[in-house]
């Protein structure tokens, strides 16, 4: 076991922790700001990490390119999400108070 696979272990182990949390907290926390934090951050974090873990394990350029790819696609959908969770949220605080 080289010093990569030590690396790429611990990647793997966090970025497992990281979803671990955002899930958590999902389930946790009513705020919507919270919500939109947690259903990104720690989220997105934790898939960079688990990609990074796989390029350690081989890092061959070949390997590199369709993990930037991926990467990039998560970072710029994050927003799509974070915008979801708070449409929810508006739209569950709306559903209690109907006018007739």
């Amino acid at each position: 076991m080289n010093a990569l696979d030590v690396a790429a272990a611990v990647c793997l182990l966090m970025g497992a922790l990281l979803a671990l949390s955002a899930g958590l907290g999902m389930v946790r926390f009513r705020a919507t700001l919270n919500l939109m934090h947690v259903a990104t951050k720690p989220q997105v974090l934790s898939v960079l990490l688990v990609l990074l873990a796989m390029w350690l394990r081989e890092p061959t350029w070949a390997m590199a390119g369709p993990l930037i790819i991926v990467a990039v696609a998560q970072i710029i959908t994050v927003s799509v999400a974070a915008y979801v969770v708070a449409r929810a949220a508006h739209r569950r605080s709306d559903s209690g108070s109907g006018s007739s």
